[in-house]
Order: structure tokens, then sequence, then C-alpha cells
């Protein structure tokens, strides 16, 4: 057991005279000795003080907690410090030649009780005040990056200071932050973990602002130059690493961009917050590398099941790290995090109720990326008191500013030319072109949706212009969607859907299909049949003639002749009599495959043949100012009848024919 040596006497303090006993370690003078300062303890740097005395501790078995602290001597204890529900029964004069507090205390204690003394609102608790105390009395003190914070704290608390006595406690844990803490990547995240619990003293100190400023500078070391431990669990991007035979040897020493991203991920999002700015503030940092830092931040702490995030235990929390997430995004279109994530982003903070400064904020990120976007992302499920499935009219708002964008990007010359000099125009009109598919794959994915209104429909079709829509196949099948889930769309309704397609536009397959669907009305069935039509015609009279004549000519006649021809067929057509027993496929495809568009013509159902020989002959006989009814072969031969005699003898091919719709 130590012996200690007790001594009656006046301490002269920098108050006035103070009466305790002198408490020395038999045996010698000092009983404080840093022969080994600092340690390697479980991965981090300690700081160690030996002494072979003890402040030993009593354990209230009924609740588990210790509630008395006292020194292993024989010299009686002079003073009880109670530091919340625990007492420590010590000895004035170690604590008083270090502690100014302690000494001031002291002199102000009540009459009635002078040994006593409460220190109400301690920083740290009792284990900050138990590493204190026994610095004071020269005990085995070891500081670590968990601890340190809450023993700075009760140091300033106690006023440990070189005022005092020089080497005190204070000045021991800056050189320790310093060279220790505020060296080590890993530990400056522990240390700041830590600072939370300790507000203000730990601002107030200044430490919390230390711990940033350490982790912001290492982020921005060029990571070749790292030589310290992080964790990096996740898969290393493919722009940035190269994989050649070469090097395959070297890749264990490869430290990506990013390596700093996960051990930052577990700082609380206030702190996390601070560090993300700071890191900016640098300017050195990649926008993809923050961008991939948001992301995995999200990751980590974002629940994944709907009823996680919109409980009310968590609700607050996911709302404010949903909100500092969306402030912290880059403001470059070009790099950060991709058009899916914050689109995933939109979807939750929807569902937190993120505030309307943060939804505006992210809703312009995502339309300047809406261009990378999948349908998938865009399903984002409607708010009350919409009724349809999905958000529609927020689409709508997203497409809009998207559109506004481009217009601007264009006009103001913004967008960059490439390598290959291609003009800002093209490059927009490629954003333009995706946009527009996108806007077609989305309409035919919620066509199905009954409560869809007819105007939302054709208000969110009707935003993508022309040159973004060259192929019209993906709106018509968005439009036949929406015609065969919603059979009781009025006649006009319907024609007004089909007003957004262009049968000039549709692929062969695309034509073929309209050309034999029965939820359109039947003026479209005939633009599209006749437009095939003059399309297969052009194609046989190019064989025929041995030349490579297009249908550029055609098509630009198409208009014209349709108005005429189509005006006197709604005559004629209203006098037929259709019936869906008629309608059947007249053959296979010639396994040829010389020209697919001849071919496709047999493929037309017996009625839209029937319409197109009469509708071919109409054209031929308004053409040469003939009367209608006396239609002849030759000249005035239709497509099809031209295509089926590609296949017949020559003898039956000079017969003439006469066509008749009955």
């Amino acid at each position: 057991m130590d012996q200690y040596l007790a001594f009656s006497g006046v301490y002269a303090s920098p108050l006035g005279p103070i009466k305790t006993s002198k408490v020395l370690k038999a045996g010698g003078e000092g009983a404080l000795t840093t022969d080994l300062p600092f340690l390697m303890a479980g991965g981090f740097t300690a700081l160690v003080f030996k002494s072979s005395s003890s402040l030993r501790s009593f354990i209230d078995w009924s609740s588990g907690l210790v509630k008395v602290w006292y020194v292993s001597s024989e010299l009686a204890t002079d003073v009880i410090i109670n530091v919340g529900e625990v007492k420590f029964f010590l000895h004035k004069f170690p604590l008083l030649s270090k502690s100014n507090r302690l000494q001031k205390l002291v002199l102000m204690a009540n009459e009635e009780n002078p040994d006593e003394i409460n220190l109400f609102d301690f920083p740290g608790g009792q284990k900050a005040f138990a590493i204190c105390a026994k610095f004071c009395y020269g005990m085995t003190v070891t500081l670590n990056p968990y601890n340190v914070v809450a023993t700075r704290c009760a140091a300033e608390y106690l006023e440990m200071t070189e005022v005092v006595e020089r080497g005190n406690l204070i000045f021991k844990i800056e050189v320790y932050f310093n060279s220790g803490v505020f060296c080590s990547w890993k530990d400056s995240i522990i240390v700041l973990q830590t600072t939370k619990s300790l507000l203000p003293w730990s601002e107030d100190l200044k430490v919390v602002g230390r711990c940033i400023d350490s982790i912001a500078s290492k982020t921005s070391v060029d990571p070749s130059n790292i030589n310290w431990s992080y964790t990096y669990n996740r898969k290393l991007a493919a722009p940035d690493k190269i994989i050649e035979c070469v090097v395959r040897l070297q890749e264990k020493d490869y430290v990506p961009k990013d390596w700093w991203v996960e051990d930052v991920c577990e700082l609380d999002i206030d702190l996390y917050k601070r560090v993300m700015i700071a890191v900016k503030s640098k300017g050195r940092m990649d926008g993809n590398v923050i961008g991939e830092a948001l992301k995995t931040y999200a990751l980590r702490w974002l629940p994944d099941s709907v009823d996680a995030l919109a409980s009310e235990v968590h609700s607050r929390r996911n709302k404010s790290l949903v909100e500092t997430i969306i402030c912290l995004l880059p403001s470059d279109r070009s790099l950060g995090c991709s058009c899916s994530f914050l689109l995933k982003l939109l979807k939750v903070a929807l569902l937190v109720g993120a505030n309307d400064s943060s939804m505006e904020d992210l809703i312009e990120s995502i339309s300047l990326k809406l261009d990378e976007a999948s349908v998938k992302d865009l399903l984002i499920p409607a708010r009350s008191p919409q009724n349809t499935v999905y958000d529609v009219e927020l689409v709508r708002c997203l497409v809009k500013r998207f559109l506004m964008h481009e217009k601007c990007s264009r006009d103001m010359d913004i967008v960059q030319k490439n390598d290959k000099g291609s003009s800002d125009f093209v490059l927009g009109h490629g954003s333009l072109l995706n946009v527009g598919k996108l806007i077609d794959a989305y309409l035919a994915e919620i066509a199905g949706d009954p409560n869809l209104a007819t105007t939302s429909f054709i208000d969110l079709s009707l935003l993508i212009a022309e040159s973004a829509r060259p192929i019209h196949d993906g709106i018509y099948k968005a439009i036949d969607i929406y015609l065969k889930e919603h059979p009781s769309l009025t006649k006009a309704e319907r024609k007004k859907l089909c007003t957004l397609m262009d049968v000039k536009k549709l692929t062969m397959d695309a034509s073929m299909h309209a050309a034999q669907n029965e939820c359109l009305p039947l003026r479209v069935v005939v633009q599209v049949l006749f437009f095939e039509q003059v399309r297969a015609a052009a194609g046989v009279q190019a064989l025929n003639n041995g030349t490579s004549r297009s249908t550029t000519d055609i098509e630009q006649n198409f208009e014209k002749t349709m108005a005429d021809d189509c005006q006197y067929l709604k005559k004629q057509l209203s006098q037929m009599k259709i019936k869906d027993e008629d309608i059947q496929k007249t053959g296979k495809l010639i396994k040829n495959g010389s020209k697919n568009r001849v071919n496709g013509a047999q493929l037309l159902p017996s009625r839209s043949r029937r319409i197109f020989d009469k509708l071919w002959v109409v054209g031929k006989g308004q053409g040469n100012g003939e009367n209608r009814s006396s239609e002849t072969s030759g000249s005035s031969q239709s497509p099809t009848s031209m295509i089926q005699g590609e296949t017949k003898s020559s003898s039956l091919s000079s017969r003439n024919r006469r066509h008749s719709i009955s």
C-alpha cells in the first residue's frame, strides 16, 4: 500500500492562505513521470502520466453506478467534492496546487460545511473529473481520442492553467492535440464526434473548429501522398482506375480520390455539414467526389423503408438530413450527383416534408440533368390531393425547366464545343432528343392510370418539340395504351390525342400495327395506310426503273393529296359496311427479304387493303381528271395490286383489274 506523509500548515494560494494538509508520497519527491508521454493504444495515440498511486471507486450494486471515489491512502481525506450524484473523498493540497477554480470554491465554502464542495454542470461528468483528480495526485493518466475533449473541458472548468503551475493539465492536453490528434486522420474524426456531447465547451475552446480544419486539410492532400489508414469498402469507380497488366503489381498502393468519404460518414449530420462546407471551401475537391460523398452519406443514414422514413420518431432527423444534403449539392451541371440519385432524393424529400427552399433547389438541380434520367426514376408517387398514381405535374415542371435551361444555353452560347467542333446547338439537341425519348416512354408507363386526365397526357406530350421527336413510335405506343385503358373517351378526345403523332414519322413496324389498330379513329388508320402504301409504291417503282428514287418527293406532296383524297373517301366510307370478321391477314412475308416496305404491304388486313385499293384509284382518277367510277388497270393499279402482281406469272400480270369496295 502506498504511504503518504502528512504535514499541517498553511498553503499560500493566489487568493490567500488556505489551511490544509500537505501530502507527499513517501520515498520520493515526485509522483509524476513523463518518460513515455505518447503511446499507441488500440490504433490511436495516447498520452500517459505514470504513478503508483490510485484513485478507486465504489459501485452501487442496486443501480450499477459508481457513487463514491476515494484515494487509496491511510491519510484521512479532508474534502468532499460532489460531481453530480458522485462523491469524491480527496485531499485539498494536491487539488488546490493545480486548480485555481477549487481554490476559489474552498475559500467561498459554506461555514456550516466547509469541507464539501459542489461542482454543478461539470463538463465530462465524473469520469472527466476523476482524470483531473488523478493528474493532481500524480497518478497514471491515459488520454486518448475518446476522453481527451472531456478532459480538456474539465480542465478548463477547474482552471488548471499555467498561471497556477507550469506544465499543468491544459498545457499537456494542448500538446497532445497538436502533436497527436490533429496529425492523425482517424483521431481527428473520433475527437470531433465526441465534441457534440460537450457543447458549448468544446465550441468555445475551438476544439470543434480545429478538428474540422484538420479533417478538411487532409482531404485535400494529393492521394499519392496518403500514408495513413482509411476505410474504403466501396468498389472503385471505373473512371478513377485503369487496370493494365503493367500496373497490377502497384494496385495495392493505389489511393482513390474519394478515399475519405466513408470515414466522415460516421459524423452526425450537423458536424458532417460543417466538414463538407470546409472541404468545398478549400477549392481543391472535384465536384464528382463531393457528389459521391453525399450519396454515400445518404445511403448510410437514410432508412430503406418508406415507413421508417415517415415515422414520427425519426422524421425530424430524416428531414434535417435530406435538407442538409440538398444544400451541399454541387451547382455545376456536369459534376456532382447523378440525376438518378437526385430523383431518389426528391422522392425522400417529398416523403419527409422538406422545406420549400430545399425542394426548389433540388428541382433546379434535377432539371439541369433531366436528359440523364430513366423512366423508373421519374415514377414519383403523387401527393394529396392528386388522385393519379404518379405525380405528372411535377414531371411537367421538370421538363419545362429543362427546356428553359436548354434555350438559355443556346442563346447565351454557354454550351461548349466538343473536340470535333460541333456547334452548341448539336450538343443541346442531343439532350433534347434524350428528353424526348424519356417523356414518350414515361407517357407509355403512366398511360394505364385510369385517373390520368386526357389534358394532362396531352399537355406533357406537347412540351416536346418536333425536333426532339424525329420518330413517333414512342408517342404512338403511349397513345395506343391510353386509348385501350380509357375506352370511354369521346370521339373528339380520341381525335385530339391522335393529333400528337405524325404518321409520316412512324417506322414500318409501328405503321403496320397502327393499320390494324381498331382503337384509332378511322381517319388516322386511313392516313397510316395511305402513307405506307405510297412508300411501298415508291419502292416498287424504284425496283422496276432500276433507280434509287427516295420517297422524299412523295412525302412532300403527302399533305396536299391527303386533303382531297380523304375528303372523298369520307363520303365513300359512310356507305360502306365493314365487319370485324372481314379483318384477316392476307398472307406471309415474301421470304427473300429484299425490300421490307414492299413486303409489309402484304400484311395489311383485307379491310385496310380494300380501303387503299379504293383510295389509290381515287387519287389516280383525280390526277387525270377522270370520273371516279371509271378506274382501270395499268397506271391506276394500287400498290397492293402491284405487289401481288409481282408474285404471279407474266400472263396474269398483263390482265386488267378493277378494284371495288363493297
